[in-house]
């Protein structure tokens, strides 16, 4: 199988506890662009925070980013969006007003703007993660309400635990119109239903004809399953969440271990023949057999 497509994760997946690209990941995508694979990056964070990622790369081509878990498709030098796949106005209210209720706080994307309430603990530590400038506006519900805009994700932060009793409430409350998953223990995010990593790929695979046993997809979160189920071969480093380990075609090493290189070097540049896309096989200690 030859693959034309690679599609990864950035946070705990391509990038090492630094949040750096190491030499040995960007060497095999380099090598693998150079021998006509196209390479993208699919991630919860915006635009703004992982373009650069793609410059660190060195790649000349102006390929697409998926950002906010699938929600928007922008192409990395030109900036423009080719696919976007915001909340509706009503859903993003509703919800909203559902969160503040419960006293949790909430931050809320538009385009690459950030906006909140106001500025508190919760939003200094989420621009620790983001580096973005964010918007104090006020009731969030109100002001979607007077601008009447479609937001491209919800965020939601809570320290205390309460994220696990939220999200099954959410989901029951919006099942067939809203995608809701944990990107970090203490992060709730919430896009529209359509707007999934995975979808996202499918979309940019086949505006690319390329077919989907043509693209290999790393991850390690729940943000994760839907692509890895998606792309021909779906690979899960070590330190991925066990249902992603469980889901993955095949495990590679930890994120700060050339995962990601791994899998490069041996399934596209040394031409390894890939397996097909079913639960990863485990030794009797615990450890993944070679395929």
């Amino acid at each position: 199988m030859r693959f034309r497509l690679i599609a990864a994760d950035l946070d705990y997946t391509l990038l090492d506890e630094n949040s750096e690209i190491s030499a040995r990941n960007r060497e095999a995508i380099q090598k693998a662009v150079a021998r006509g694979v196209k390479f993208i990056i699919a991630t919860g964070r915006t635009f703004k925070t992982s373009v650069a990622y793609m410059d660190a790369l060195g790649l000349p081509c102006d390929w697409p980013l998926i950002n906010y878990h699938g929600a928007m498709v922008k192409t990395a030098r030109s900036g423009k969006v080719i696919d976007h796949r915001p909340l509706d106005n009503r859903l993003a209210i509703e919800v909203i007003n559902k969160i503040h209720d419960q006293g949790l706080h909430i931050s809320m994307f538009i385009g690459d703007h950030l906006y909140v309430r106001e500025e508190n603990e919760h939003t200094r530590y989420y621009q620790t993660l983001t580096n973005l400038e964010l918007r104090a506006v006020g009731d969030l519900a109100q002001f979607l309400a007077h601008k009447k805009v479609n937001p491209t994700k919800l965020s939601v932060i809570s320290w205390d635990g309460r994220i696990d009793q939220v999200e099954p409430n959410l989901k029951a409350s919006y099942d067939g119109e809203l995608s809701i998953l944990q990107s970090r223990p203490y992060f709730l995010e919430i896009t529209d239903k359509r707007a999934t990593k995975g979808q996202a790929l499918r979309w940019v695979a086949e505006r690319e004809g390329i077919k989907a046993e043509e693209v290999m997809a790393f991850g390690d979160g729940y943000n994760d399953l839907d692509m890895l189920d998606y792309a021909g071969l779906g690979v899960a480093v070590a330190n991925a969440k066990p249902e992603v380990l469980k889901a993955a075609a095949l495990v590679t090493a930890p994120h700060d271990e050339d995962g990601v290189a791994e899998i490069i070097e041996k399934y596209v540049l040394n031409h390894r023949p890939a397996p097909g896309n079913n639960p990863p096989a485990f030794d009797q200690a615990g450890d993944q057999r070679e395929p």
